[in-house]
């Protein structure tokens, strides 16, 4: 089903593959001189980015710790203090591997491997030029949204972030760059990418970066710097231009987050998970069969369940009860996204949370807690691990359809009644009524229409790796208003310093070790 996968699994250092195991001791000793030799080399090298996502440090584990649980969405309350703390805005360390310097780290090696692929694969003699464009094509796409991590993370005006384009080699001590040239960097990139990447992939090919994926992610790059008319330009390629051929929404919005509909219309870009490899779960970056399993589960999950070291904010689920369906019934998206007392009163069958009875809700270690849905794996098994199979919607065209919303309600032409439209698309799906009904000042004027666009794409998105970003072009971060605001839905907020903790600080190691970086404002 996810035939992305079988070119990962022979993968080493550089991810080369031999026939006869005999003939080569350590396949991970292959030397640069003996690779990068013809199109299954360049091939293997593009498959090596891709690798990355199954890393620890990104999608795999500790990056949604960064994007959703230090976002007024969630928290963590573990017993691990300093990874709790970490979600919190109490940094003591700033080497701490699993919240900060792992992700920052892997994230560089994910650039590295783009790098090369950029670097060698130029000068390999192809048959079909199509294809060399395509490979190369993906390199810039994944080099780019590495870039766009960064600069949603640890991205500041100060020379912070080094941007590197060539090889890198064992002494070198890159230049620092401030986050604006962060995001002309993954612009260019992303420029290239659209020019050479495909609007669809054949079904052996699933899961690979495409021009709808690379004009959906500029956009992204582009709104976070409030260039609302050239990011509505690159959203239109999908909604109502050539792309749109391509995208809707799901009927079924659970859909979204299981492993039974990966990879349907909705998705704009996903990531492809897999249970194959149900080896020990180690965190070893260069094992030859790796563990393609999504590990967030086993860290969000209920107590007894898995570690629960991130949950909910409760006003998420007080949100989704604010209003009814056209049937009188709550919206289905708080079934589908949050476990909570109480679930089983607001939906018909909603009393199990991975096999076990409503009679958790009694225990100390549930009573008045909220737990995430989206993309564990109750909907079929008691249990959750480091192996989920479930797919990570990275990119969803209700993404898509809620950002061009923005954009069009920023623009001083634009039209407010088209992006009111594009939010009732996405209400109507699961069969919420149009926004005048409840909200009808949101349909009179913008400033009304953007803040409840918050909310908006918080019910629609919650816990899917996005509330960081939008808090921070939201600008909420950057006021006492705003962090007061945050504080009331997530009192980890009262410890929020303006003009420090809208980027997370840079590791120690990397500024103490290069005297060409800055460390961010106020660490």
């Amino acid at each position: 089903m996810k035939k992305l996968l079988i070119y990962l699994f022979s993968i080493g250092l550089l991810f080369s593959s031999c026939e006869d195991a005999i003939d080569v001791s350590n396949p991970n000793n292959i030397e640069v001189r003996s690779f990068w030799q013809n199109e299954a080399d360049a091939e293997s090298g593009v498959n090596a980015i891709y690798n990355m996502f199954y890393k620890p440090g990104t999608y795999s584990r500790w990056i949604w710790f960064r994007f959703d649980l230090a976002s007024d969405e969630g928290f963590s309350s573990s017993p691990w203090v300093e990874l709790a703390d970490w979600t919190r805005f109490v940094y003591n360390n700033y080497d701490f591997w699993e919240g900060n310097a792992w992700t920052y780290r892997d994230s560089y090696e994910a650039i590295f491997r783009a790098n090369q692929v950029l670097h060698y694969v130029p000068g390999i003699e192809f048959t079909d030029q199509q294809q060399k464009d395509q490979l190369l094509g993906q390199a810039y796409f994944l080099r780019a949204l590495y870039y766009y991590n960064l600069a949603i993370l640890w991205g500041s005006e100060n020379n912070s972030l080094s941007i590197m384009l060539e090889l890198s080699k064992p002494g070198d001590a890159p230049e620092g760059h401030p986050v604006s040239d962060v995001w002309a960097q993954a612009e260019s990139d992303l420029a290239q990418a659209i020019n050479f990447l495909p609007a669809q992939w054949d079904d052996s090919n699933k899961g690979r970066a495409t021009k709808g994926a690379a004009y959906a992610l500029r956009a992204k790059c582009l709104m976070q710097q409030h260039k609302w008319e050239l990011a509505a330009q690159d959203l239109e390629w999908l909604v109502t231009g050539d792309g749109a051929q391509y995208y809707d929404l799901v009927d079924n919005y659970k859909d979204n987050f299981t492993h039974f509909n990966e990879n349907n219309v909705e998705s704009v870009f996903e990531i492809q998970f897999s249970d194959i490899h149900k080896a020990p779960a180690g965190d070893d970056d260069f094992a030859i069969d790796p563990n393609l399993g999504l590990n967030r589960g086993q860290f969000f999950a209920p107590p007894g369940i898995g570690w629960t070291d991130g949950e909910v904010r409760p006003w998420l689920v007080a949100e989704y009860r604010n209003e009814q369906n056209l049937e009188g019934e709550y919206d289905i998206r708080l079934r589908e996204s949050l476990f909570y007392e109480g679930m089983s009163d607001d939906f018909s069958g909603n009393n199990r949370i991975y096999g076990r009875g409503m009679e958790v809700w009694n225990q100390d270690n549930y009573r008045g807690r909220v737990f995430t849905r989206k993309y564990a794996t109750d909907y079929y098994r008691d249990f959750d691990d480091y192996h989920s199979p479930v797919n990570v919607r990275l990119i969803r065209y209700a993404d898509v359809l809620l950002m061009y919303a923005e954009c069009l309600a920023n623009i001083p032409a634009g039209n407010l009644t088209d992006a009111v439209a594009l939010v009732d698309e996405v209400r109507a799906r699961v069969n919420m009524p149009a926004l005048e009904v409840n909200h009808l000042a949101a349909t009179q004027s913008k400033e009304a229409f953007l803040k409840r666009l918050q909310t908006e794409r918080a019910l629609e998105l919650n816990f899917e790796g996005h509330r960081w970003a939008d808090l921070r072009r939201w600008g909420l971060m950057t006021s006492q208003e705003g962090v007061t605001e945050l504080a009331q839905r997530d009192p980890d907020f009262n410890n929020f310093v303006l003009g420090r903790h809208n980027c997370l600080p840079v590791p120690s190691s990397e500024v103490n070790n290069n005297d060409n970086l800055e460390q961010n404002p106020n660490y």
